[in-house]
Formats: structure tokens, sequence, C-alpha cells
């Protein structure tokens, strides 16, 4: 070899391994999403029924085509309220839990249940005789007492509000005491609250009782017919989600489930 060439010699260094990639990320996600779908089956699992078809509804028909996919909610996710639609099905509820009642042939023609702008309306007309209310007075019959024993059932499992409306016909309340359609009206439909909170009703659920003397007439040609006579309860839509909240806290403060 001459003294002219060079040697070069090249050492390579040794690395600690190539790069490790992103599988540990796919892992870590897996395990994340497994958690989250825990944590939601035991959220489930604590919830009414109500809730869970409604959640199950929503993974059966996404785009909101079915009957149960989805609902106004409370801050616990135990209340449904109903919505617009849901009224005409409530109207067929209220009407075939009266009709278990006796003599309700009877009374069917005294009864009637309307979906309104407002909500589900639901008039109790007086006949010529009397029959929700004694003649000229608040005091309530026992057939009053068992209609809207049935109303506040049906109705307490709801988160709606409800207001009360005491309506007359225009002849002029005949009393000694300075006394007059409008004082009977608004007595008539305070009766009926006071019967509906302690028959089913939750507290707060009232939110508005009116008395309208004979300015509401039903039937405005014949202003002294006996059906002007009447009390009538509007289950509310829910318009404020908020609603639901403020109307269904329960006397110890908790917000009932719908069974």
């Amino acid at each position: 070899m001459s003294y002219d060439e060079q040697i070069i010699i090249v050492k390579k260094k040794a690395s600690h391994g190539g790069h490790h990639g992103g599988a540990w990320k796919v892992a870590y996600a897996d395990f994340v999403t497994a958690l989250m779908s825990l944590f939601i089956v035991l959220w489930l699992m604590n919830c009414s029924k109500p809730v869970q078809e409604a959640v199950s509804g929503y993974f059966r028909d996404p785009y909101g085509t079915g009957k149960k996919t989805g609902s106004q909610i409370s801050g616990t996710g135990d209340v449904v309220a109903p919505k617009k639609e849901d009224m005409a099905k409530l109207k067929d509820d209220l009407l075939k839990a009266m009709e278990k009642m006796k003599d309700f042939d009877k009374l069917k023609k005294l009864i009637e249940i309307t979906v309104t702008p407002e909500g589900l309306q639901i008039e109790l007309m007086e006949d010529p005789h009397g029959t929700f209310f004694e003649t000229g007075s608040s005091e309530p019959t026992l057939i009053l007492q068992n209609v809207l024993k049935i109303l506040s059932s049906e109705a307490g499992k709801l988160p709606n509000t409800i207001s009360i409306e005491g309506h007359t016909d225009s002849k002029p309340y005949s009393g000694v005491r300075p006394y007059g359609n409008f004082e009977l009206s608004t007595d008539r439909a305070n009766t009926a609250r006071r019967l509906m909170e302690s028959s089913g009703l939750h507290q707060g659920q009232v939110v508005q009782v009116r008395g309208y003397a004979d300015h509401k007439l039903r039937k405005p040609l014949l202003p002294e017919d006996a059906s002007n006579r009447r009390v009538t309860v509007i289950i509310q839509y829910i318009v404020n989600p908020a609603q639901v909240v403020e109307s269904t806290v329960s006397k110890d403060g908790t917000i009932p489930k719908i069974e």
C-alpha cells in the first residue's frame, strides 16, 4: 500500500429503534370510547322509562320520523314533555279514563276536550239543573270531584303547566251579599284548583286561575244558556324548556318521574 493512499473508516451509530408510530393513540381512543359508553349505560339504567324509550327511539330513527325520537327534557333527564302532536293522544287517554266512570254516557255531552292553540282544553259544562256545582254556589258536586280526580291523575304525570278558568252565564247573581258573577266564576275555578292539587297535580303545576264571569260566553247568541256556566282546564304547551323545571318540582324539592 502506498503512503499516498488514505483509508476512510465509516462508523455507524447504533440507534435506539425506529419511530413508534401512532398505534398508542388508537388504543387510547378505543379506551376512552369504551369508558364513555359505560357511563352512558349506567346513566340510562337510572333514567325513567320514557327517557330510555326516547333515547332508544333516536338510535332507531335518528332523523325524527318515528314516534319516540326526541323530547323536551328537564335538567335531570327524568321528565319528558309531550309535544303538540301528542296532545291528541292525551285527549284519547283522558276520554278512555273517564269512560270508566259510572253513568259517563250521561256526562259525555257535558264534557268537551279540544286541542287549541294554547293547549289541551277540557270544558266541564253545566246543564240547567247543575251537574258539577251546586246552583249559584262554588260548592262542588261528587261528580265534579270524580272527574277532576281522573284529570289530575293523568295531568299530574306531565311537566306541562295548567290554567283553570271559571265562566258564568249572563244572569245576574241573585245572592243578597255583594257578590256577583266575577266572584262566582273565580271561586269555582279556585275550587277546581284545590280539588286537582289534592288529587294528583304536583306543586306549582297550576300557574293561572281566571274568573271571566260572562265575558267569554260559549254561546253568545244564547247568553243565559246553561252551557255558558262552565269550568275550563287547559293543559298548556311547553314553550320554554325552563318551564319544565319550574313546574315539576314537588313538595320535597325533587322532580317527579313519569312511569
